[in-house]
């Protein structure tokens, strides 16, 4: 394995999911997440920067946690890391945001764009593997 390609990919899937992050959790829908004000904590209404941190420091762990199992289970090429990519999307988030948006006043459009960006998320870490894993 090609370790700078490895931190390589790592760093563009978690640049470009960042762009993914701001577009689904953001932007779209954004006057949604004021549907049911008493479920965000207040004090992210006035500073968000530690919540948009920590979100960051996540992403780039979910970016090296996917390149490791590409790695690991010896997953390559944009079609094989797409599908893997599909599956995990399948297994983890889709579920878990469904299942919180069950116990948890969310707008259903919420769900909707953070289900999709979890997908856009690890398709952005899939194409990076496709990319610099081969």
């Amino acid at each position: 394995m090609n370790w700078k390609h490895f931190l390589l990919a790592i760093l563009a899937a978690s640049i470009a999911s960042s762009f993914t992050d701001w577009l689904f959790a953001g932007v779209l829908f954004h006057d949604k997440y004021l549907a049911y004000p008493e479920v965000w904590r207040k004090e992210l209404r006035q500073d968000d920067t530690g919540a948009i941190t920590w979100s960051m420091i996540l992403g780039l762990l979910t970016s090296a946690a996917f390149m490791a199992t590409c790695v690991i289970f010896n997953i390559h090429g944009y079609r094989s890391t797409l599908e893997f990519a599909a599956l995990v999307w399948l297994m983890v988030p889709l579920p878990l945001t469904i299942t919180n948006a069950l116990f948890i006043k969310l707008h259903p459009l919420i769900v909707v764009s953070h289900s999709l960006g979890w997908l856009a998320k690890l398709a952005v870490a899939a194409l990076a593997a496709g990319w610099l894993l081969s």
